[in-house]
């Protein structure tokens, strides 16, 4: 099946072309010829952009169905139960009305740590999830990688968190045990991500030598601007998850009688501070069977990353290339010959006005044109 997409605006990833030809064959771009195509679209006043990847989710079953349906070809799941994994990669090699993944499989975390007060909850409860595997000190790190290896993880990540962000006191890994589980994950050629969402947590993370943050961190202090700094000197990435901390926060801010430390608002000023110091940002949504959506969300990170100072094309960078880039997906994140056919196509111009992304007139997933629902 050859599909021929003409006169349309290009954003390749990194920069915008106007008024070009992209030309689809079976999975794959290719370089434009005159051949005839069995599919001629007209892409005046549209927008194609390579498929938006969501940096951080959590995926169950038909969650990478509604990613798909908003554009987004590529999640990367940050904690997926051995059962649950299993079943999405047969879902996503097999089915092409389905986002493709990539996932960090069984999370690492102290015995009783968080997440595990959300999984014991009736709603998660009731999808049926066993328990994972924890890790209680540095000694067991080796073996822990190692089943994550086995479990096929693509990346490792650590849970960092005392809890306080959740008005509770949670078991925690200890620094020691971080650096040792990411120390065996580089060892065996796995990234490390951490969540980490207050500053006392990130600064263990960074001393543990992680590459990226999960998500950016809730509380803004005297000692923000030199956490940034540190972040930006050692190349780590963040993935953003505004649309998270909005969903659950709301524009909750910080009062002398608020016990739990953060803010939706204070969540903003430090990734616009992240931004300004050139740290590398990931859009990421933190979606989850319950809020945020899988792929909807998408489009309000988009716009959240917007109004704190990205402007359009580095939003767009920030959910295509550059995700692709910092995890390895050589094979998608941008539009030129020889990759894979992960595309959406807009109405209107996202470049200039990134609200247009949600107009969306269609996807394709590995070369197949989406049934719009």
């Amino acid at each position: 099946m050859r599909t021929r997409i003409s006169n349309v605006r290009v954003f390749d990833g990194e920069r915008r072309t106007d008024r070009t030809t992209v030309l689809i064959d079976d999975d794959r771009i290719i370089a434009t010829d005159n051949a005839p195509a069995d599919v001629e679209i007209d892409g005046t006043d549209r927008t194609l952009l390579p498929g938006l990847i969501d940096a951080h989710t959590h995926i169950f079953d038909g969650d990478l169905a509604d990613a798909l349906t908003y554009g987004v070809t590529t999640e990367l799941d940050m904690f997926c139960l051995p059962a649950v994994l299993s079943a999405q990669r047969t879902a996503a090699k097999l089915r092409d009305d389905v986002a493709d993944f990539r996932s960090a499989g069984t999370l690492a975390n102290a015995p009783g740590g968080h997440p595990s007060q959300l999984l014991a909850s009736p709603e998660i409860a009731a999808l049926g999830l066993a328990p994972f595997d924890t890790i209680s000190g540095p000694e067991q790190a080796a073996e822990f990688v190692q089943a994550r290896l086995a479990e096929g993880a693509d990346y490792l990540k650590i849970v960092i968190d005392d809890g306080s962000v959740h008005s509770t006191s949670l078991p925690v890994l200890s620094a020691q045990t971080a650096r040792a589980l990411t120390t065996h994950a580089h060892d065996a050629g796995l990234q490390v991500i951490a969540h980490a969402i207050t500053e006392a947590e990130v600064t263990i993370a960074l001393d543990a030598g992680v590459d990226g943050l999960a998500h950016v961190w809730t509380d803004f202090t005297a000692h923000t601007g030199d956490l940034v700094d540190r972040i930006a000197a050692q190349d780590v990435f963040v993935v953003s998850t505004l649309v998270y901390f909005e969903a659950v926060t709301g524009q909750r801010e910080i009062t002398a009688d608020c016990a739990v430390p953060g803010s939706f608002a204070d969540a903003m000023r430090v990734t616009r501070a992240l931004h300004r110091a050139g740290v590398p940002l990931l859009a990421g949504t933190d979606a989850n069977p319950y809020i945020p959506a899988h792929g909807a969300s998408m489009h309000r990170e988009l716009l959240l990353l917007n109004e704190i100072g990205l402007s359009p094309l580095e939003v767009l960078t920030a959910a295509t290339s550059r995700t692709a880039d910092r995890f390895g997906l050589t094979d998608r994140g941008r539009i030129a010959p020889g990759l894979r056919a992960d595309l959406l196509l807009v109405d209107g111009d996202p470049t200039t006005d990134i609200t247009a992304t949600s107009a969306i007139a269609d996807v394709w997933r590995r070369g197949v044109r989406q049934v719009r629902r």
